[in-house]
């Protein structure tokens, strides 16, 4: 390979360049984004030779990519299975039999067994070989990381200094019959170049307190690499950029980050941003959410020369390092800076601020790719959307709207290898094969059917406002009653038979009747049962229509048929005080709002209407949130409903979640925070006499009322629809917010705790 024996080659006795070699301190190096998907061992290899193919064209001698991307971060039990390591290696074997490692350090993200144990690991590669194996040290197993259940931590002896001897691993048959290597050292190492050292950090041990920056920068290590598997959540981007600042800004030196951009299975998104940081600046940095193309390369040119000269300036960071541990180094002969002659052609890339999306940009990015890839991936003709005029419905809509715009976007201003791809996907979708989307609102229509589904109790504001939005957007509208439905179950239920259990037939109440204002808890169960019907009623219609409408509405383009992925539109606030029905159409295949707290869908509603060209959504966010299962719009309001405001339930889902509070501590927080001269939303659970006094008593009773509801309603949480996971308090059962379904909803102990802390209080106060 001629640029490899280039860089190898020292300067000779005629290069006019030999007497200033020593001042080569200028490396090309490269992070990506990649689009990775669980077990698509295929794309996701065919992904990252591009991202070497596009380094390597860019010049650069070093390229890093996410965590576990040869096989997708979400493979979950997948990676307990034999044939997952196996196909990773194959994979692996691919890239190691072609010339893609000539030339270029690349650090490969993938499991690996060694002595019948699993690792997350980096497999270091150059020129055809394999250089070594650094397995992940600290293993993220919170919130909705479960790494633990897949792999261990590498050990290390916390007695010794620095990370541990290196031990030999064993490649497989079939790496060993391309390389000619039996063994490679396995464990903490850096690798040293000709010129410099460079290490890896993967991930969450960026987030620990000892990361091992800390470490590897004071025993030299000039570069280090991270590779990620990072999910979006809403603001998060800002600690990762003030970890990945902090790490170079008090040790100096080079931070690549790496990291996947998109859905690859699951409810995650990954939200890409790779970057590169030379001394606390910020010199590259790739998209979060923009652009749908599934390799995106960033390209650094960085001075070693600023980081010797930085560290070797802070003179109490130079006394730790003199008697810092050494860290194992396995030698390359390799350099990683440029030729003497190109550095002259080149310059360090200058930094400049990172750049950050606001939380509307967030929520119209994040849950409108998760959406595209999740429509394209899965093989389905589109989406179907119960809209009912109101906030949380429109919100969905509009993320497909956004959808639609950013791939007809993609269409006209991406790379031509997306363009193609995306277009390549658009026509499987819409079943029509030479179909290219003039605009987003027709890309829309082919994509999107929505349904009002009205009742007797709908009104005419949401059904005006359901219509207008369709028409801003473009998508194929209808519209349904569902009171023949409805009908239909009570007929069912009247002509009911007894034939046992010591009840007579004739003495059997068989008409519920709905009461505006239920006086009693028997006039509040036939309200919920009817109620509940019409709900469950549209969950029913919508998979129907779902399953349909292409074959009802598909003209002379297509008559190939397939099925809609029913969206659902409830958000985390709801499903955190259950204020839904079980099977209604909070029931769905997909939810892109259901980890987005009501506050947030307004202001994005507002956002959208102004930014995004769909002005009917300013409308709609001013509009008060209403189930209208009992009487139009004004009539039934969610937050008297409720007995609680979205604010209200926003700060105790928080407090429940995110500060891992009880019912006490939920108490004590709350009655500092709300002591600001708000008024509280009455309880509906202590009303007359009963209903609280005082504003310590106000905010216990508000405590209980949530603690009592999330209670009774936990077991929805377990049929919760997969939703793009957004906030930080989500109630998911099935990952991120693990409790039993069953709970005592009296909290004897817990309620009585708030009880006397209110009576102290009072007393302390001097207050009878």
């Amino acid at each position: 390979n001629p640029h490899r024996e280039a860089q190898r080659r020292p300067p000779g006795p005629g290069d006019k360049a030999a007497g200033r070699s020593v001042m080569s301190s200028l490396a090309r190096l490269a992070t990506c984004n990649l689009n990775q998907w669980a077990m698509d061992f295929r794309g996701n290899l065919e992904r990252i030779e591009a991202s070497i193919r596009e380094a390597k064209a860019a010049g650069c001698t070093f390229r890093t990519g996410p965590e576990l991307e040869v096989t997708g971060y979400s493979c979950e039990d997948s990676f307990l299975e034999a044939d997952t390591l196996a196909h990773a290696w194959e994979s692996l074997a691919a890239l190691l039999a072609s010339d893609l490692t000539d030339g270029i350090l690349c650090d490969i993200g993938m499991p690996v067994m060694h002595r019948n144990v699993s690792y997350n690991c980096r497999v270091v590669l150059l020129n055809r070989r394999v250089v070594g194996v650094r397995p992940k040290v600290c293993l993220a197993n919170d919130g909705n990381y479960r790494e633990m259940r897949y792999f261990t931590p590498w050990f290390i002896d916390p007695t010794s200094p620095g990370y541990g001897a290196l031990e030999q691993y064993y490649l497989p048959r079939i790496v060993r019959e391309l390389t000619g290597q039996r063994t490679v050292p396995i464990g903490i190492f850096a690798v040293a170049a000709l010129d410099t050292a460079l290490a890896f950090e993967t991930c969450e041990e960026l987030f620990t307190p000892l990361a091992p920056h800390i470490a590897l920068s004071l025993d030299g290590v000039e570069i280090i690499a991270n590779g990620s598997g990072s999910h979006h959540q809403l603001r998060k981007l800002q600690t990762r950029i003030d970890l990945v600042r902090g790490a170079t800004a008090k040790a100096g030196g080079v931070y690549l980050y790496a990291n996947q951009k998109g859905c690859d299975g699951g409810r995650l998104y990954f939200d890409g941003c790779a970057m590169a940081w030379v001394n606390g600046e910020c010199v590259a940095q790739g998209s979060q959410f923009e652009g749908l193309d599934e390799v995106e390369v960033v390209v650094a040119t960085v001075s070693l020369s600023d980081v010797r000269a930085f560290r070797a300036s802070f003179i109490a960071r130079s006394s730790q390092a003199a008697s810092a541990a050494s860290i194992p180094r396995v030698e390359v002969d390799f350099a990683l800076t440029l030729p003497y002659a190109d550095q002259l052609c080149s310059a360090p890339s200058r930094p400049s601020p990172p750049r950050l999306h606001s939380a509307m940009e967030e929520i119209a990015l994040g849950p409108s790719g998760w959406l595209w890839d999740y429509l394209r991936r899965s093989g389905q003709r589109g989406y179907f959307l119960p809209l009912s005029g109101g906030a949380d419905s429109s919100s969905t809509a509009a993320l497909v709207a956004v959808m639609c715009q950013r791939v007809v976007e993609e269409l006209g201003a991406g790379s031509e290898r997306s363009r193609s791809r995306v277009l390549a996907d658009v026509r499987r979708v819409t079943k029509r094969a030479d179909y290219t989307p003039p605009d987003w609102r027709d890309l829309c229509g082919k994509v999107l059917v929505t349904c009002y589904m009205a009742s007797e109790f709908s009104g005419a504001e949401t059904r005006a406002r359901a219509a207008l939005l369709a028409e801003q957007i473009g998508c194929l509208h209808t519209s349904i009653s569902i009171d023949g439905m409805r009908s239909a179950v009570c007929e069912t239920f009247a002509a009911m038979e007894v034939h046992s259990g010591g009840v007579r037939s004739e003495a059997v109440r068989r008409r519920p009747e709905m009461k505006t204002k239920p006086r009693d808890y028997a006039e509040l169960t036939q309200n919920l049962a009817l109620q509940n019907i019409q709900a469950r009623s549209r969950m029913v219609m919508a998979y129907f229509m779902a399953q349909l409408m292409p074959w009802a509405t598909d003209g002379d383009e297509t008559t190939a048929g397939g099925s809609l992925l029913v969206l659902g539109s409830a958000n985390v606030d709801e499903a955190l005080r259950g204020y839904y029905t079980k099977y209604d159409c909070s029931a769905a295949d997909l939810n892109p709002i259901g980890g987005v707290n009501k506050r947030d869908l307004k202001a994005f509603l507002e956002w959208a209407g102004r930014e995004r060209g769909i002005g009917v959504l300013a409308r709609v966010a001013d509009a008060p949130p209403s189930a209208e299962l009992t009487g139009a719009e004004g009539a039934q309001l969610d937050e008297e409903d409720m007995g609680m405001s979205y604010d209200e339930l926003a700060a105790l889902g928080y407090c429940r979640k995110v500060e891992r509070c009880g019912p006490l501590s939920t108490f004590l927080k709350l009655r500092d925070r709300w002591a600001d001269g708000r008024a509280l939303t009455p309880s509906i659970r202590a009303r007359g006499a009963a209903a609280p006094v005082t504003f310590d008593e106000q905010v216990a009773q508000k405590v209980k009322d949530f603690y009592f509801y999330h209670a009774i309603n936990r077991h929805k949480m377990t049929t919760l629809t997969p939703s793009y996971h957004a906030e930080s308090y989500s109630p998911d059962d099935n990952r991120f917010d693990l409790r039993p379904f069953l709970q005592n909803a009296r909290f004897d102990e817990q309620f009585k705790a708030i009880d006397e802390a209110v009576a102290a209080a009072k007393a302390a106060r001097g207050e009878s």
